[in-house]
């Protein structure tokens, strides 16, 4: 529907989009790494190609030559994952000018196929636009449509003409994470209205365990040091205390829910020993939960991110890492609304390669991170955390 969209026609008036695909460089890559849709680990778009493969019988052996054969794996580039014309143009963001439809955007917050983002980017584009524009969001992953109601209330004013008031309904819908029944809580708009950014910021206090605490006001604190090993799960990651593999910051335990509504960002300083290396992250929630089955529920990975060093100042072109050099790091996490309930504590996750969702290199690849160049910008509801002061969380030495 949103293809259809972005082409302006006249006879198109309303679409519902459900975790759609906008833009198969966030599908492939993430700011500069190459990285796979989740579940598809290794998958690249030559190999959609194959799955999609359709048309006249008789042209699919030039069709596959041509653009499999030829364009993708020309202009793809694994390996460097750098952004180019080839991915401009495989970008709806890019072709939404002529875009008439009114737009009621669904997606799931844990889609870890079709991440979130596919779907934030195109609606507050379509804000932006002027064009009349709700969003979805349930707490589950890939798939899921608004519910029968809203979609007819959609359909029933922009395609017949009834005025039902659909236009003065709340902006987002979005499915509390208790609500086994997927109904959704209406909001003035997505991110909230009261969504402020909070800055987090690391200290390492037990260097031999590779842990520390978030605090709210910088410290001074020591450098992290962490091993690449892709063997390790990530889940195994943030429950060993003494994992090498990683960088764990949690806050004390929260005396209030915390209500998460947008985009987080991290601003970090990462330095490798080689020329090229991953770089991941991770926000959970701790301790981790492992009786939680539920559907609908504020999983123990609250959000993640990828980021390519490699790419610090450019996404169309990657520069050589000089071993021990540090490079500044700025990128977005994938978008949320999630509130975490007092009892449970956040957890900033630093590590390397990501066994589900990037290429796995040889182990061994050690990672620095200045932390006195990082922080995590939260945007919370309200605009204030109150935090208990950290017990304990001095760096080591001091």
């Amino acid at each position: 529907p949103l293809a259809a969209a972005t082409t302006g026609v006249d006879a198109l008036k309303a679409i519902i989009p459900v975790a759609p695909n906008t833009s198969y460089y966030h599908y492939y890559r993430s700011n500069g790494l190459v990285r796979s849709p989740g579940g598809y680990l290794g998958e690249d778009i030559d190999v959609l190609f194959n799955f999609i493969h359709s048309g006249d019988e008789s042209k699919r052996a030039r069709n596959a030559a041509v653009v499999r054969d030829g364009e993708m794996r020309v202009h793809m580039d694994r390996a460097t994952g750098d952004y180019n014309d080839f991915w401009a143009g495989r970008d709806y963001l890019n072709q939404m000018d002529s875009m008439k439809a009114a737009l009621f955007m669904s997606h799931g917050f844990n889609d870890w196929n079709v991440m979130p983002e596919h779907s934030y980017r195109i609606f507050k584009r379509a804000q932006e636009m002027g064009l009349p524009a709700k969003i979805y969001y349930h707490q589950g992953g890939h798939g899921g449509p608004p519910p029968m109601t809203l979609m007819n209330r959609w359909f029933t004013h922009y395609l017949h003409g009834v005025e039902n008031g659909v236009e003065q309904d709340a902006t987002a819908w979005i499915v509390r994470e208790n609500d086994d029944r997927g109904r959704p809580t209406p909001y003035e708009n997505y991110p909230h209205s009261q969504a402020a950014p909070v800055s987090f910021y690391p200290v390492l206090t037990t260097i031999a365990e590779h842990e520390g605490c978030l605090t709210l006001t910088p410290q001074e604190t020591p450098a992290g040091l962490l091993v690449d090993d892709v063997s390790v799960d990530t889940k195994d990651m943030a429950t060993d205390q003494r994992s090498p593999n990683r960088l764990l910051f949690t806050t004390p335990v929260l005396k209030e829910d915390l209500h998460i509504s947008g985009t987080p960002r991290l601003e970090v300083a990462v330095a490798a020993n080689k020329t090229a290396a991953n770089f991941s992250v991770y926000l959970v929630a701790l301790p981790w939960d492992e009786s939680d089955t539920r559907r609908y529920y504020p999983s123990n990975i609250i959000t993640r991110g990828w980021a390519d060093p490699q790419n610090s100042r450019s996404l169309r072109e990657s520069t050589t890492l000089v071993p021990s050099q540090y490079y500044q790091l700025s990128f977005d996490l994938q978008p949320d609304d999630q509130i975490i309930p007092a009892g449970r504590q956040l957890g900033l996750m630093l590590f390397s390669s990501d066994k589900d969702f990037t290429l796995h290199p040889r182990h061994g690849t050690v990672l620095q991170v200045d932390l006195s160049r990082t922080k995590l910008v939260l945007p919370v509801v309200g605009g204030a955390v109150e935090l208990d002061e950290p017990a304990g969380c001095a760096p080591e030495g001091e």
